[in-house]
């Protein structure tokens, strides 16, 4: 067999291997995540990952109707791009100063997944922590009376007087690591609240 049969040869096995590539990297487009829809990923991607999301609020007709809706379980994945930048995102959404606040839920930036942010008063300097899929497996019988408020509902508060004093919570990390941990007092609400929130349901319907 002579060379140029050998490159012929070459060239017809390859080919449709690079037309494959091509047609998958040519078109610019961003790739279909599947973690998120086409329409969420367009939300979550519109601007860069250090600018604050829109907060959606129970005044608009549309906004609140998502924000009555169940949100879905994610996976960890720091090779995902989009979860990284909806992460990113909604931190900077809770610390900005038009909607600052002490925790904040996908719901709350269109977004029906199961992420929260949540300011950690129960630890040194306050930090904020992002809890994916967290779940509350248990409740104490002890209640706390607390004056609630919330960026999804500016400029009302209100005195919620059944939340639980400390709970029981399952979650995972960014990093996919599992933890369940228990926690009280006033970030224990801050958790129930926010929880809350990927179940659809707002403060003021714990209101008696």
């Amino acid at each position: 067999m002579t060379y140029q049969m050998l490159s012929l040869k070459y060239l017809f096995a390859v080919l449709p291997l690079l037309l494959l590539i091509h047609g998958c990297s040519g078109s610019g487009k961003i790739t279909r995540n599947a973690q998120f829809s086409e329409m969420q990923t367009e939300l979550i991607m519109s601007a860069d990952s250090t600018l604050p999301m829109r907060v959606f609020t129970i005044f608009n007709k549309k906004d609140s109707l998502l924000l009555r809706a169940k949100s879905e379980n994610v996976m960890p994945d720091f090779n995902d791009a989009v979860l990284r930048s909806l992460i990113n995102r909604m931190l900077i959404t809770v610390k900005d100063s038009l909607t600052e606040g002490v925790g904040i839920a996908a719901p709350q930036v269109g977004i029906l997944k199961n992420i929260i942010w949540v300011q950690r008063y129960d630890k040194a300097g306050y930090p904020f922590e992002v809890f994916l899929n967290p779940k509350i497996t248990q409740y104490t019988k002890k209640k706390l009376s607390w004056i609630e408020g919330c960026l999804s509902l500016p400029g009302l508060r209100d005195t919620t007087t059944t939340r639980s004093y400390a709970i029981l919570l399952e979650y995972l990390k960014p990093d996919g690591t599992h933890t369940i941990e228990m926690v009280e007092g006033f970030t224990a609400i801050i958790f129930q609240h926010e929880i809350d929130h990927l179940n659809g349901i707002l403060y003021i319907d714990r209101l008696k």
